[in-house]
């Protein structure tokens, strides 16, 4: 892993991790370069999903790759994602995030989630996910965009937990890609 890029992360508490980003009206070089940060960042945390608020740019794009865990790339970038469906029964899941590093948390989300977004190219793409990490992975992303993190869907006593741990484990040096052992 190199250190580098996860100093590219941003943890929290961070107000760049509250704040509505705005849409993508162009998808330029600029944009690609960034999307190809994000992949790399990500990777080098041993993620899965990040958000372009992660990396301090308060714009709506995230990159996804749930399957990196088997070893084979296969990643997505989503510009300007909606998500268009999401229903299905809840389900509780441990999450992870890199922007708080050495915490898991247990959150509720619908089982079954349709997004639209544009890809690299400009073009229209729908995503559909039914339980499993995609599914989880592209709700807590897009929350991202919108100044939502994980921690935003606990109960009022889980987040006090969350927060105390997540200190706990900042002091005892955790670094993006780190997470609690559940």
């Amino acid at each position: 892993m190199s250190s580098a890029n996860l100093k590219d992360i941003v943890v929290g508490p961070d107000d760049r991790l509250k704040t509505e980003c705005a849409p993508i009206d162009q998808i330029d070089d600029g944009v690609r370069k960034l999307a190809k940060r994000m992949l790399r960042d990500m990777y080098a945390a041993d993620g899965c999903g990040l958000a372009a608020p992660q990396v301090g740019q308060l714009v709506q794009m995230v990159v996804i790759d749930v399957d990196y865990a088997g070893g084979k790339k296969n990643p997505y970038v989503l510009i300007n994602p909606k998500v268009i469906t999401a229903d299905g029964e809840e389900r509780q899941t441990g999450e992870g995030c890199l922007s708080f590093p050495g915490i898991t948390v247990e959150v509720a989300r619908p089982s079954h989630v349709v997004v639209e977004a544009q890809n690299l190219d400009g073009d229209l793409m729908r995503y559909e996910a039914r339980d499993n990490l995609l599914a989880v992975c592209l709700q807590h992303e897009i929350d991202h965009l919108h100044g939502v993190t994980m921690l935003d869907h606990l109960s009022p006593m889980a987040r006090v937990r969350a927060i105390r741990d997540y200190e706990e484990a900042l002091a005892n040096g955790a670094q993006p890609g780190d997470v609690a052992q559940q």
